[in-house]
């Protein structure tokens, strides 16, 4: 790992901000997404070596035991807890923890839990007590949902992101080219074997024995339908030849978000050192077979702050999210030009289910908010009407509703790619990156897409 991260705009370094997540930032692709019917939306993805980890809020914690149970069903048995464990060990270094029987303390990937003494995290750990949730000191190793420090992939401020863990030591190796300022447009097949992909500008193919997509679950998806891989009717209705007929882009999982903000007072509303998060609340909604299936994240910094820099005083924001939302959405090609982005629609709050779990999860943290412990430094609520009933407070979070920017199974195990990554009917190409999740992790999926990358280097590895 190197001493000293280099090559990286000073923001994008930065623990204590966001910045890459800005639409108008220049290192991060802005697609243009419908959350649902009503609502739009810019979703931002790491334009940067590293991707997405390199922009977003270093949120690590790993995926939930029935998350791997899902996606080793039907026997895809390399999915298992079990048999991931060893690579989740692997890929870390866990500060607090060091190497024991979960945790790595000598792996690319640093992991630590922030300080707990931000007025905001000691209001809402003081909150959660008084409230009854369970305690969850270490949110990686698989205890009862509840509330507790915040993995992230953070070292002495710097969020330590997947090109500084991995590409970085290996700049002079003579095996690795490194071309910047490049785009994949599609995969070349000849008799059925990816054999190249043909990139931009100029239209030059890549020739290579193995031909692996890890541009993540937009990217990747659209390349493969650019490249005849999907709905051989959709890919019929703009006139690409069809190399396998494959649902891709079909059927996607999110979590659903909005934010609840709130006016601080005191300490909580000058600081701006530290984190932009330090801790995180799961907890399971009313009738839910899925533990843990609402999260509460509070941020410890004004958005304007996080995003673009402004230090001026402004809201704080509770985060509340779905976390085992059962409404699925679709990545469909609009045009053969690779230049032309694709539709995204989220579909999001379109199971009854899923509006009643978010519902719940918003009264939650105002309950939080308004509890003895945060008496302080909570100063009243921005905008949530006061008691609202079901309806009302429906129309609320249709006003606020976001995504957690968590994109994942628009080319799932099962369907489009077998357990090693493979894409069906197809030879001599893969996908390593949350494409493959049957389903959304129950948590952040920046520490799965690392594990993903890792279990797809060592299948290839070992010729699987």
């Amino acid at each position: 790992m190197p001493e000293t991260p280099s090559g990286y705009a000073a923001e994008l370094l930065d623990a204590g901000s966001m910045r890459g997540a800005d639409p108008g930032h220049r290192n991060h692709w802005g697609y243009f997404a419908r959350l649902n019917a009503r609502t739009d939306y810019v979703l931002p993805r790491g334009r940067v070596l590293g991707g997405s980890t390199a922009t977003n809020g270093g949120y690590f914690v790993r995926a939930r035991e029935d998350d791997f149970a899902g996606w080793s069903a039907a026997g895809r048995r390399e999915w298992t807890l079990e048999r991931s464990l060893p690579f989740l060990r692997e890929l870390e270094s866990d500060a607090d923890y060091g190497s024991a029987a979960v945790h790595g303390g000598a792996g690319p990937m640093p992991v630590a839990r922030p300080a707990q003494g931000h007025p905001v995290t000691a209001a809402f750990a003081a909150a959660a007590q008084q409230l009854g949730y369970a305690c969850e000191p270490d949110k990686n190793d698989w205890g009862a949902p509840g509330y507790g420090p915040l993995p992230m992939n953070v070292r002495d401020g710097v969020l330590w992101n997947a090109g500084l863990a991995y590409l970085a030591p290996a700049w002079n190796r003579p095996n690795l080219r490194i071309l910047g300022s490049t785009v994949v447009e599609r995969v070349i097949f000849d008799s059925g074997r990816a054999v190249g992909v043909a990139v931009a500008p100029g239209g030059a193919v890549l020739e290579g024995e193995h031909i692996v997509l890890c541009a993540g679950a937009v990217a990747t998806s659209h390349t493969l339908l650019l490249s005849g891989v999907g709905p051989a009717a959709d890919l019929a209705r703009i006139g690409i030849d069809v190399a396998a007929d494959l649902p891709v882009g079909v059927g996607f999982s999110d979590h659903p978000q909005v934010s609840l903000a709130w006016h601080p007072k005191g300490a909580a509303a000058q600081l701006r050192d530290g984190p932009a998060m330090a801790s995180v609340l799961h907890f399971t909604s009313s009738g839910s077979a899925v533990a843990g299936d609402v999260e509460l994240l509070p941020l410890l910094k004004p958005v304007a702050y996080l995003l673009r820099g402004e230090d001026v005083a402004g809201p704080l924001d509770v985060l509340v999210s779905l976390q085992a939302n059962r409404s699925r959405g679709t990545v469909r090609l609009e045009s053969a030009d690779p230049g032309v982005a694709p539709t995204i629609n989220f579909n999001y709050l379109a199971d009854k289910e899923d509006r009643a779990a978010m519902r719940e999860g918003v009264r939650a943290a105002a309950t939080v908010l308004c509890t003895d412990a945060f008496a302080a430094i909570f100063a009243g609520f921005v905008d949530l009407p006061t008691r609202p009933d079901d309806a009302a407070l429906d129309r609320w979070i249709a006003d606020h509703l976001g995504t957690a920017q968590h994109l994942s199974g628009t080319a799932p195990m099962g369907s489009v790619v077998d357990q090693f990554g493979r894409v069906e009917g197809l030879r001599g190409l893969r996908v390593a990156d949350l494409s493959i999740l049957p389903t959304v992790p129950m948590r952040g999926p920046a520490a799965t897409a690392v594990l993903i990358g890792e279990r797809v280097a060592d299948f290839i590895a070992r010729g699987d």
